[in-house]
């Protein structure tokens, strides 16, 4: 039976051949010739195989109908049913400083560049009489290549007499690739809580929803007076982990409870149906840097830039800008540094045949090889100034 209590049974190739091997000798005889080499054998092997795509597509139906299982579009198809569809590639988005001629106009669309990732400004601006303007950009192509460390946006695509620097005074984010499979189905799992309003849950589910935002985390005062951390009594605080302010602060809103105060350094107005305006405050999740002192042993297949292959995957790992500018999501907010993880991250260079690894959160006033808890509210993060990598 293909289908029961257990769940659907897919018949592979072997047991197809057998069934059909069996139904042969029963039909022609026990000495009828079903070798790999027999015409007859080469037939039921044929069809054998063709029946078992059957059986596998079958199955793929099957787990269609389930989050667990389902893939790619299938998967897509099953996130109307709560309410959350897929993530899809995002554009980098950020502000540039414009130094020129005064009082001249900077079309919208003038085009700028960190090395190979370009972005465009998207209003026209007029530049100031102290030669400088202000100026919102997008970045060209979508994904992580747009999120550039801040003043490394310094290139000029389209020269011009009248604008003589650019320069961004601050990174640029929210740029990210396509939701995966895994990170849709940790989101639908959210979602139930997110339907409801006025819990924990259904606040954090739908900030995870609000484009550029990786992760989040709420944490609630349910007692009268203020706790430890100064939140008031009978409040909660929201941190994220990037998204804008105006998508971070409508999301709250749209969930909290009436009368409930939210939280936070960062505040916004939030008008409501009604038009009237309303105050909404949230945090920035607290970034806590880290320190790696990795030292590899290496074979003769350890390629040249091994080094700067290490600082690159640790940083994927931990999350935080590379030596080119590039910004990596890394680990989710609360989620601890694992020891074995980095050293698991060393290994996967070609060439590495050992690995040791040292961590520190004091600035490399004393280092460990051990785990590195970080608070719920809190992030870790890496940069490539902050690896040393010793090579014997």
């Amino acid at each position: 039976m293909a289908l029961d209590r257990t769940g659907f049974k897919r018949e592979r190739f072997e047991d197809v051949f057998s069934s059909m091997e069996e139904k042969a000798r029963e039909t022609f005889g026990e000495t009828i010739n079903t070798s790999a080499r027999s015409p007859l054998g080469i037939i039921l092997r044929i069809v054998a195989w063709v029946i078992a795509r059957l059986w596998q597509d079958t199955e793929d139906v099957y787990n269609s109908a389930y989050v667990n299982t389902a893939e790619g579009t299938s998967l897509d198809r099953l996130g109307p049913y709560v309410g959350v569809t897929r993530i899809m590639n995002q554009y980098a988005v950020g502000k540039v400083e414009i130094t020129g001629t005064p009082g001249y106009i900077v079309q919208a669309g003038f085009r700028v560049a960190a090395g190979e990732r370009y972005f465009e400004t998207d209003d026209s601006v007029t530049i100031s009489s102290n030669g400088k303007v202000m100026a919102n950009i997008t970045a060209i192509e979508p994904g992580q290549t747009g999120n550039v460390a801040e003043g490394m946006i310094t290139d000029i695509v389209n020269p011009n007499a009248d604008v003589t620097a650019v320069t961004n005074p601050a990174a640029t984010g929210g740029g990210r690739e396509k939701e995966t499979d895994q990170e849709f189905r940790d989101r639908f799992s959210l979602s139930v809580a997110s339907g409801g309003s006025g819990t924990v849950d259904s606040i954090r589910g739908v900030l995870l929803s609000v484009p550029g935002v990786r992760a989040a985390a709420v944490i609630e005062n349910t007692a009268k007076t203020p706790d430890a951390e100064g939140r008031p009594g009978k409040s909660f605080e929201a941190y994220v982990l990037g998204g804008q302010p105006e998508d971070v602060g409508a999301a709250i809103f749209a969930k909290k409870a009436a009368g409930i105060e939210p939280y936070g350094t960062e505040s916004v107005t939030v008008t409501d149906l009604a038009g009237y305006p309303h105050e909404v405050r949230f945090s920035y999740a607290r970034v806590e840097p880290v320190r790696l002192r990795v030292t590899v042993t290496k074979n003769s297949s350890y390629p040249l830039d091994g080094a700067a292959m290490i600082k690159t995957a640790m940083i994927k790992y931990i999350g935080g800008e590379d030596a080119d500018g590039q910004l990596y999501s890394g680990l989710s907010m609360g989620a601890p540094v694992i020891h074995a993880r980095l050293v698991a991250t060393a290994l996967t260079i070609p060439g590495v045949v050992d690995a040791t690894v040292e961590v520190s959160t004091d600035a490399g006033l004393t280092w460990q090889e051990g785990n590195i808890l970080i608070l719920r509210q809190s992030v870790a993060q890496v940069d490539a100034d902050s690896i040393t990598v010793v090579e014997i």
